[in-house]
């Protein structure tokens, strides 16, 4: 579940008349700093910023799922699932799902795990790595705005 401060910040984006994706931004901000403390592990920045985008839809940003030639099937189809439950199409089931109960040991032990997982997906140097990899598949045009 995404911090109120972050739904709040991507809400104030959209009545400000920014991009979908923009407002998404917060999500993925948002992960990114869940990595760096140590929250839960993303093996690289591809899939945090997935997470985070996954995240944004399912909190009602009405970012689109990506076009047939930018994604796999596999990821458009949950891309789709995510962006009509974030606009209140779909449910995610017709009735509560049942609460497991969890032992504190494990609970501690899967928390442990996760502080293990690598920070480095969240790190400024991976993150340049990506911006600069993903601007250099886009044209010069959509670079220069």
């Amino acid at each position: 579940m995404p911090e109120r401060t972050t739904i709040e910040r991507a809400k104030r984006d959209l009545r400000a008349g920014k991009r979908p994706s923009t407002a998404a931004g917060e999500f993925v901000r948002e992960e990114m700093e869940h990595i760096r403390r140590g929250r839960h592990g993303a093996r690289n920045t591809r899939q945090a910023i997935a997470i985070g985008l996954s995240k944004a839809r399912r909190s009602g940003v009405p970012l689109q799922p990506p076009a047939p030639a930018e994604a796999k099937a596999r990821t458009r189809k949950s891309a789709e699932r995510d962006f009509e439950a974030g606009q209140g199409r779909r449910r995610s089931s017709s009735e509560p799902r049942k609460q497991r109960t969890r032992s504190h040991a494990r609970s501690k032990a899967s928390s442990r795990a996760l502080e293990r997982e690598g920070r480095t997906a969240a790190s400024p140097r991976t993150l340049s790595a990506h911006a600069k990899q993903t601007a250099s598949r886009r044209g010069r045009r959509s670079r220069a705005h």
